[in-house]
């Protein structure tokens, strides 16, 4: 067990961070948020069972996105998640009962996003307030920055996939949440993220995300009540790894 002075002393930074990644000082109000791509009105891209939700778009468009980047065709990924579920691959259970996995092998060349913490790399993290949107509350993130840690090539690709009904829920309470106001196709699971990462199965959220979920649809949340029994295994987790962004 490292000790608390070592491994819990992040540099903190008086800056928040917006969607597209780039900090700002949180004394200041926040710069306007940026225009999203004229791509954002097309149909989205879909099969029988999957179409990519707007929110996961920024892993293939943003260039400033800090978790999981691809590079893949977008309806080639889709038609991939698809092939899985025809070929019996089931979906698996996630937190609530509108989200589930399916997990691909990593066809891509998108690396593990999270690392332990070790004694060797502690000293890198770093740690501000940051949100993913202008309109979300901003929360105490930590993380390694990209450049200065290495990380290898991942085995899987989690497909983080919510129903249609529960997307539907959250633009309905979040107006200027991305594709707000754009019709959803009738297939029933939309892809609204996609995590790089060693493991075939799903890895415990970050406990703060539970927390903003907790918060409700209005704040950017899903609106499922904390678990506390997740939430200890949440912290278990992440006490001991760290997000590379």
């Amino acid at each position: 067990m490292l000790s608390r002075p070592l491994c819990f002393t992040p540099r903190c930074l008086p800056l928040c961070k917006l969607s597209n990644g780039r900090l700002f000082a949180a004394r200041h109000s926040p710069p306007p948020p940026c225009r999203r791509a004229a791509s954002m009105s097309a149909p989205l891209l879909h099969t029988q069972d999957f179409f990519l939700d707007p929110f996961a778009l920024r892993q293939w468009n943003d260039p400033d996105y800090a978790g999981t980047r691809l590079s893949c065709d977008q309806q080639e990924f889709v038609d991939r998640v698809q092939a899985a579920l025809s070929g019996g691959q089931p979906l698996a259970e996630g937190y609530a009962p509108f989200c589930k996995h399916v997990f691909i092998r990593n066809h891509t060349d998108a690396v593990a996003g999270a690392l332990p913490i070790t004694q060797e790399n502690c000293h890198l993290l770093q740690s501000a307030y940051t949100r993913r949107r202008p309109e979300e509350l901003a929360v105490l993130t930590r993380w390694f920055p990209a450049a200065a840690v290495t990380a290898s090539r991942a085995a899987w690709l989690d497909v983080i996939l919510y129903s249609r009904e529960q997307l539907v829920k959250e633009r309905a309470d979040m107006p200027s949440k991305e594709g707000a106001g754009q019709e959803l196709p009738d297939a029933p699971w939309g892809i609204i993220s996609i995590k790089a990462q060693d493991e075939d199965h799903e890895t415990p959220m970050q406990p703060i995300t539970m927390m903003r979920n907790a918060l409700g649809r209005e704040e950017g949340g899903s609106g499922v009540p904390l678990d506390r029994q997740q939430y200890e295994a949440a912290v278990a987790y992440w006490d001991s790894h760290a997000a590379i962004l």
